[in-house]
C-alpha cells in the first residue's frame, strides 16, 4: 500500500470468464475495440472530424443487431428538434399506447444523424414501444446546455400528446446522463414527471469519482480510457458536480419516477449505477439495479445476456404502465 493507503495492485492476467454465454465468451475473446487519443480541447476541427468518422461505425454496429427488427422510421422535427420517429411493425400487446423517449449515447459528442437513428431503432426494439428518439445538439459547437435543452423540448411535445404516465424516458451511457438530467429539469420546471426511466449502464457522474473508474480502468473492452476530455467539451466550462450535468449529485427526495439501471462486473461504469441506485433507494425511489457478469459498457453485442437485458426492461415497462 501507499503512503496514503492506497492499494497497489501488481500486474495480472484476467482470462475470460466461463461463467458467461459462450457469445458473450467469444466477445469478451476478442479483446478491447481500438480507441485513439481525444483531440486537444481547443481543436475544435479534431472534435467534429472524430464524430463524423465514428458516427457511421457506431451506426453500423447497431444496424447489424437490427436485421430481424422491422420498424417504419419517420424523420421529423420538434420545435425545430430534430427526432426520428419510431413505429415497431409489431407493437408489443402490452405497451398499452404508451411512447419511449430515447436520448441517444455516445459519450456526449458522438452518435448524431445516421447513429442516432440506429440508436433509437434499438430501443425501439428493446422496448416494443413506439419511440421518439432525439437527434440533440452536441459540442463542440453546441455544448451544454444544449443537449437537454432539445430533449426538454421533445419531452413537452410528447406531453401534449400523452398522459405523463404513459411516457417512458431512457437512455444508455452518455444518453443516460442526459435522461436522468432531464427528469430533474422536468421536475424542477413544474412538469409531470413520466411513469418509468430506463437507465442502461448511465454516465451519471462526470467527475468520474466512482470506485469503479479505476478498478474497471483496463478491464472493461469498450471504454478503454477516462471520457474526461468528453465530459470537460460537453460541460463548456459549468461546473461538473452540477446535477443537471451529473444526475448522481441531484435531489431525488423532491419527486422522480421509478427507474431501472443496469451495468455490468466489467464496465467502468458500474459505480455510476451502483451510486445511483442507492442514491434513489435512500430517497424512497422505487428503483432496480441489474449487474450482469463480466459486461463491458455497452453489452456483449447480441450475446443471450442482452436478450436478458431486454426481457427485464420490458418487465420493469410493463409494470410501471397503466
Amino acid at each position: 500500500m501507499t503512503d496514503d493507503g492506497a492499494l497497489h495492485v501488481p500486474a495480472r492476467t484476467i482470462p475470460v470468464p466461463t461463467s458467461v454465454s459462450e457469445a458473450a465468451q467469444a466477445v469478451l475473446a476478442a479483446g478491447p475495440l481500438g480507441a485513439g487519443d481525444y483531440p486537444a480541447a481547443d481543436d475544435l476541427d479534431g472534435w467534429r472530424e472524430l464524430a463524423e468518422a465514428s458516427n457511421g461505425m457506431i451506426a453500423a454496429m447497431f444496424d447489424a443487431r437490427l436485421a430481424d427488427f422491422a420498424a417504419t422510421v419517420e424523420e421529423t422535427a420538434v420545435d425545430g428538434v430534430p427526432v426520428y420517429r419510431i413505429a415497431p411493425a409489431d407493437v408489443r400487446a402490452a405497451a398499452g399506447g404508451r411512447v419511449y423517449l430515447d436520448v441517444h449515447g455516445g459519450a456526449l459528442h458522438l452518435g448524431a444523424g445516421v447513429a442516432c437513428r440506429a440508436m433509437g431503432t434499438d430501443a425501439a426494439r428493446r422496448t416494443g414501444l413506439p419511440t421518439w428518439s432525439v437527434d440533440y445538439r452536441m459540442p463542440p459547437d453546441h455544448p451544454y446546455p444544449a443537449a437537454l435543452d432539445d430533449c426538454l423540448v421533445v419531452y413537452r411535445a410528447l406531453l401534449e400528446r400523452y398522459d405523463a404516465a404513459d411516457i417512458v424516458v431512457g437512455g444508455q451511457s452518455a444518453g443516460g446522463n442526459i435522461a436522468a438530467a432531464l427528469l430533474l429539469r422536468a421536475r424542477d420546471e413544474g412538469l409531470p414527471l413520466p411513469g418509468a426511466a430506463v437507465l442502461v449502464t448511465p454516465e451519471v457522474d462526470l467527475t468520474e469519482s466512482g470506485d469503479s473508474f479505476r478498478t474497471n480502468l483496463g478491464v472493461d473492452t469498450l471504454l478503454l480510457r477516462s471520457l474526461m476530455p468528453a465530459n470537460l467539451l460537453y460541460a463548456g466550462g459549468h461546473d461538473l458536480t452540477d446535477p443537471y450535468l451529473s444526475p448522481l449529485f441531484g435531489d431525488f427526495t423532491k419527486g422522480y419516477p421509478p427507474t431501472f439501471l443496469q451495468a455490468g462486473t466489467r464496465d467502468l461504469f458500474l459505480s455510476n449505477a451502483v451510486r445511483m441506485h442507492r442514491a434513489l433507494r435512500a430517497a424512497g425511489v422505487p428503483a432496480e439495479l441489474h449487474v450482469f457478469e463480466a459486461m463491458p459498457h455497452g453489452g456483449f453485442f447480441g450475446a443471450p445476456e442482452d436478450a436478458e437485458i431486454d426481457a427485464e426492461v420490458q418487465r420493469f415497462v410493463d409494470a410501471h404502465g397503466r
